[in-house]
């Protein structure tokens, strides 16, 4: 015999006693909502602390110049023009494509570089047993302490050396080995199944084919992630480029860009216009590859 109640039948003449919906069950109970709505809060302020810069530089990048250096600084422009864009892209003296073209090509090749140096030396420390793996590991790891500036007069007496001055190969290889990239590919291949390497041991492939067509093809989004970090790391790389980058059909972006301050004095709406050209193909990008990244980091074990 069934114990479910049955709704009563209205009286003849009667309106139907109205029964509480699905939704109006589920709704949470006024203390979890307030919790709610509060991270809700948190989250937006700290997003729009994140974004007002970036809006405030689109803006400053449609003013004239003196409305980008009146005071108090204003959000909006009080006219809006393209005159910022039209004199760094049209002067002869600012030539921002080449500019922009060096740093496409420096990064792309950086990133490429370090990606198979990391993956090379990360996965024999994951997946090979060899003595002296974990002091090879902790060396590794130690570098990271050290302060990039610190190397700069060593890198660059090396790269004078080299004759690699005033040309791009300067600020491509002398940071292709990473440390952190190293890390992070390890991480993740510890994350893979060892019954992989088993079944393709027993197939008859040899360590090399099984990195190359087992493993690579599985670890695509921690190649997608460090790909994207390597690429701007160099892209937004300042500092090494004006030490070592003089001419300027060899500068990249942020060196160029820099050139701005000295020529034109203070020129604020120069300067947003040339920023918001180089955010914008690193918005694109990871834009493109926000699904790897966030695949590739949380594999990899790696919380921001």
């Amino acid at each position: 015999m069934s114990t479910a109640t049955a709704a009563p039948t209205p009286a003849p003449g009667q309106a139907p006693t109205p029964t509480p919906t699905s939704t109006a069950s589920r709704r949470r109970p006024p203390r979890q909502r307030a919790g709610m709505w509060a991270r809700w809060l948190v989250l937006v302020v700290i997003a729009l602390l994140f974004i007002s810069p970036l809006v405030f530089m689109l803006l400053t990048s449609f003013k004239t110049r003196a409305d980008a250096t009146s005071l108090p600084p204003q959000w909006l422009p009080e006219e809006w023009t393209l005159q910022a864009y039209e004199s760094i892209l049209g002067a002869t003296a600012t030539p921002v494509f080449t500019w922009f073209l060096n740093s496409m090509l420096a990064a792309a090749l950086h990133a490429a570089l370090v990606v198979v140096t990391a993956t090379l030396a990360a996965y024999p420390l994951a997946r090979m047993q060899f003595r002296g793996k974990g002091i090879v590991f902790g060396a590794v790891i130690a570098t990271l302490l050290v302060p990039p500036v610190i190397l700069i007069i060593p890198n660059y007496l090396i790269v004078s050396e080299l004759g690699w001055l005033n040309s791009l190969m300067a600020v491509i290889v002398p940071t292709a080995a990473s440390a952190f990239g190293v890390f992070l590919m390890r991480q993740f291949f510890l994350s893979l199944p060892p019954e992989l390497e088993e079944a393709a041991r027993l197939d008859g492939a040899n360590p090399w084919s099984t990195f190359v067509h087992i493993i690579l093809p599985l670890a695509k989004p921690a190649i997608a992630t460090l790909a994207l970090l390597a690429f701007l790391g160099n892209w937004n790389d300042f500092l090494w480029p004006v030490y070592v980058l003089f001419n300027p059909d060899v500068q990249t972006l942020p060196a160029g860009l820099a050139t701005l301050q000295s020529a034109n004095a203070v020129r604020y709406d120069l300067l947003m216009a040339g920023a918001v050209i180089a955010s914008a193909p690193v918005l694109l990008l990871y834009v493109l590859l926000q699904r790897f990244i966030v695949e590739g980091v949380s594999r990899s074990g790696i919380k921001g």
